[in-house]
């Protein structure tokens, strides 16, 4: 990193909520994990005695597995914002110009200045139209797919044509598929090509936020260059045995995927009694509130015990929130507390 943009730096706001007696639907994590965790965590606490295997080979397995590579691509990182930051260290110089979607994840255009270069922001759905032309003068080009926080994810082939436009130009493309999980789209890592780079998290799918395990997923000097930086032990040994052990579990991932376009139908569906509601892949809605007060929308709901995310603090959205998509009661409170459904109170009394 740069030390002279670390210092003019600053967070950005993300969703998340501390209080446990608050249903957070700010954070889109899944309210469920894969059976054994608890029990697989817990039997790690012995082998973390030990240095991890640096090598990590059953995670590499594992994450091969998932989105079809051979494990030789994988590189282990603690999240999927690990694996984005990694990939920026060494794409990125100071001065270079990376192509930045938005509205979208804001760490983007941090990680991007953290490096001492220089975002330049294209809408989303804009970004994989561009020409080779227009790709010529950037280093670096991010995607998001599906796109957090509107939810759509990118067309494949469409994805496809642009890594070989960018590949034309000389950019290097990092692909966060950080909720591509929930959706049963093929993985940007089929691509093999030298200048796409492919983040994932195990964050979102399996419910685990704090465990802090992602990987990156590349080919030939990228692949290398990325193992060589990357931190050494870069994942914990629970972090490892759990991630391997999520990753596995296809069951989970298929009850979950089906579970999650259930809801999402059925809570659009109110939603849109109230909000104009944008299409989504993911396991989550954007709400345009219209005229209505974000602010007094968001105090409404943490009155009535649920916590949603202020989506004005995404570039180019300015009276929008977004909703986790949950199991079905939790969702049942949340329409509740935004008013189309029935109402109850923060311990889910009605």
């Amino acid at each position: 990193m740069n030390p002279e943009s670390i210092r003019a730096a600053s967070r950005v706001p993300h969703g998340g909520e501390t209080d446990p007696d608050v249903l957070d639907f700010s954070a889109n994590t899944n309210p469920r994990t894969p059976k054994g965790v608890e029990e697989l965590y817990a039997a790690a606490l012995e082998g973390s005695r030990r240095y991890p295997d640096d090598d990590y080979p059953t995670f590499r397995a594992a994450a091969a597995e998932f989105v079809d590579c051979s494990p030789e691509r994988v590189v282990p990182t603690p999240g999927g914002l690990a694996a984005i930051r990694l990939a920026m260290e060494i794409t990125l110089e100071p001065d270079d110009e990376a192509l930045v979607p938005y509205p979208s994840f804001g760490e983007y255009a941090r990680e991007v200045r953290l490096q001492g270069a220089r975002p330049r922001f294209v809408r989303y759905d804009e970004l994989t139209e561009l020409r080779t032309a227009a790709l010529e003068s950037a280093a670096l080009a991010v995607v998001c797919t599906p796109n957090n926080p509107t939810g759509d994810a990118a067309d494949p082939d469409a994805l496809a044509a642009f890594a070989d436009r960018c590949g034309d130009a000389g950019t290097t493309l990092l692909v966060d598929e950080a909720f591509l999980g929930f959706t049963d789209l093929p993985s940007a890592a089929g691509f093999e090509r030298e200048n796409v780079i492919v983040a994932r998290s195990l964050t979102k799918l399996f419910g685990l936020p704090g465990l802090r395990a992602g990987f990156a997923v590349a080919t030939e000097d990228r692949r290398d260059t990325l193992e060589t930086a990357r931190r050494t032990w870069s994942l914990g040994t629970p972090a490892a045995r759990v991630g391997a052990h999520c990753l596995r579990d296809g069951e989970f991932v298929a009850e979950t995927r089906d579970h999650v376009e259930r809801e999402r139908e059925r809570i659009r569906e109110a939603l849109e009694r109230r909000f104009d509601v944008h299409p989504s892949d993911a396991p989550f809605l954007l709400c345009d509130v219209g005229d209505q007060n974000v602010d007094e929308l968001l105090e409404s709901a943490r009155e009535r015990g649920v916590a949603i995310r202020d989506a004005t603090t995404f570039r180019g959205l300015d009276a929008h929130v977004r909703v986790a998509i949950k199991d079905r009661e939790r969702n049942d409170r949340l329409l509740g507390a935004l008013g189309v459904g029935e109402s109850t109170d923060r311990h889910g009394h009605k």
